[in-house]
């Protein structure tokens, strides 16, 4: 074991309800991975692969907590996802074997400074600092697999009580095991990874004040206040 030569980060986690606590290595996200969304994004569904961005494990915003508004920007807006926690690693995993590789699920929210992101599209540069800046990725407590494959269901989510996105997990342009598949193709996934899926239409900006509540069917919930 070496001697750190400082104080070692905390290990950034997420809740599991009922207790306990999920350790997390890393976030991958999935885009434009609805087609009304992609639409939305000025792009095409029918001919986009999957494709990947990250964000830093300690990114996450857990428990309900306060979510500060992000410096730099003047359009953050929200996208309200289905997450998957890796129990199991591997590459190049087959459709078929994917979801034995899934330990559980949680309702996510993927933070975006949309105004930074947009700015880095135009000029070709990365997306990290529109994506993967601090508290950016809040999340509800995760639930172990169980039956449930995230084929379907109802993802919502509602700004100060009014619905703001609405959709089906049957919508998705890339299941959940064909995204798992897809990913352990290019990077071998570890125990302690997630899955943010994707964000079906509906995204749009947020200020200060407003109340956050998404909602993923069979899942749970996700919930937290722009400060």
């Amino acid at each position: 074991m070496p001697q750190f030569v400082i104080a070692p980060p905390a290990q950034p986690f997420v809740p599991v309800k009922g207790g306990g606590a999920f350790p997390v290595r890393r976030i991958f996200c999935v885009g434009r991975n609805y087609a009304e969304h992609a639409i939305e994004m000025g792009s095409d569904p029918t001919r986009e692969p999957p494709f990947y961005f990250a964000k830093p494990a300690d990114a996450l915003l857990t428990g309900g907590a306060d979510m500060p508004y992000p410096p730099a920007s003047k359009s953050l807006h929200h996208e309200m996802e289905l997450v998957v926690a890796i129990g199991a690693g591997g590459k190049n995993i087959s459709v078929a074997d994917a979801l034995n590789h899934v330990w559980g699920w949680c309702a996510g929210l993927d933070m975006t400074r949309r105004d930074l992101q947009n700015e880095a599209k135009k000029t070709g540069r990365p997306w990290d600092m529109g994506k993967g800046f601090d508290l950016s990725a809040p999340m509800g407590d995760l639930i172990p697999k169980g039956s449930y494959d995230g084929s379907k269901g109802k993802i919502e989510l509602r700004v100060n009580g009014q619905v703001r996105q609405v959709s089906d997990l049957s919508k998705l342009i890339w299941s959940v095991p064909e995204v798992i598949s897809n990913l352990s193709g290019l990077v071998e996934l570890a125990p302690g990874d997630l899955i943010m899926t994707g964000t079906p239409e509906g995204v749009a900006a947020v200020e200060r004040g407003d109340v956050l509540e998404g909602f993923v069917e069979g899942v749970g919930e996700v919930r937290t206040r722009i400060v």
